[in-house]
């Protein structure tokens, strides 16, 4: 039997009058790449926050790798890339991975830890001349320098371009294929749907899902058509398509719709470019859309 690397237990959270979770309880199993979603305000951070050991639930309880969060931290095994985070300015890159590599017992290697994070070509860069998209894969290396058995990355590839996207995620597969456990938000519902292996979803304060994106999709009477394309086609395909939900992630472009048989149609009389079709029942974006219109709380 895997083991459970995090726990929820009957957690409740309050912050005065305001419940921020109420009764939450799942566990995440090593090995697995978890999807925490939700809207602002679902509570994803604060949960975030007690699998950090950031806060103590104020019912119930929170477990990691086996004991209370805190021990878990305070054992190094947890890495965290969190949204709301700042980097030293005057730091190169290199000296910032270094000292994050002294805070660990069993560290990664600068090169090992460079490498994975796609970080080797900014070493010698300082932080305040990165870009956004290379400020999120310094923050991904550092989350790696400590070898963590479990990480936590809050919108991971927030200002990152399709191709980095793509090679972020061919990561994040490795490592749980490796043993590593990942937990991770998003608000890219395309990632989610393509890389989670579970979907927790978290509405006014309560799991109202849990299970494989493809469970929660069934019955919702969308599909998905996913084609490689330029970007170039996604302003063409959505005037051909208006009343479609067009997205455009890792050079592919995915059309939920409730008739893919006449998107298909349109689409190929355009001459639309449709290498690597895909076509999928049901959508994530629709299956999360009627939990939260089932669910009368906020």
């Amino acid at each position: 039997m895997a083991q459970d690397v995090i726990s929820f237990n009957h957690v409740r959270r309050n912050f005065g009058k305001v419940v921020a979770l109420r009764d939450v309880s799942f566990k995440v199993a090593r090995g697995e790449i978890v999807a925490l979603l939700g809207p602002n305000g679902a509570g994803k951070s604060t949960a975030i926050s007690l699998v950090l050991g950031l806060r103590a639930p104020s019912e119930g309880r929170v477990e990691v790798l086996g004991a209370d969060s805190r021990a878990a931290i305070t054992r190094a095994s947890i890495g965290a890339m969190l949204q709301e985070t700042s980097l030293p300015p005057g730091l190169k890159v290199s000296e910032l991975l270094v000292f994050q590599q002294s805070l660990y017992p069993r560290p990664l290697s600068l090169g090992a830890a460079a490498e994975r994070g796609r970080v080797a070509d900014l070493l010698d860069l300082r932080v305040e001349r990165l870009s956004g998209g290379q400020r999120r894969r310094v923050l991904f290396a550092l989350a790696l320098c400590g070898n963590p058995e479990l990480l936590l990355l809050d919108e991971p590839t927030a200002g990152m371009d399709a191709e980095s996207r793509a090679l972020f995620w061919r990561e994040m597969d490795e490592l749980a294929d490796s043993g590593r456990t990942i937990l991770f938000t998003t608000h890219y519902l395309e990632e989610a749907d393509r890389h989670a292996r579970r979907v927790l979803l978290l509405q006014g304060g309560r799991l109202a899902a849990d299970g494989t994106p493809e469970q929660l999709r069934r019955g919702t009477g969308q599909s998905t058509v996913r084609f490689s394309a330029s970007t170039a086609w996604a302003e063409e395909v959505r005037a051909l398509l208006p009343d479609c939900r067009v997205d455009v992630l890792g050079g592919a472009i995915s059309v939920v719709t409730p008739d893919p048989e006449t998107a298909l149609r349109l689409l190929m009389a355009r001459d639309v470019p449709l290498e690597g079709l895909e076509v999928t029942a049901g959508s994530l974006e629709a299956a999360l859309l009627q939990l939260r219109e089932g669910d009368g709380e906020r």
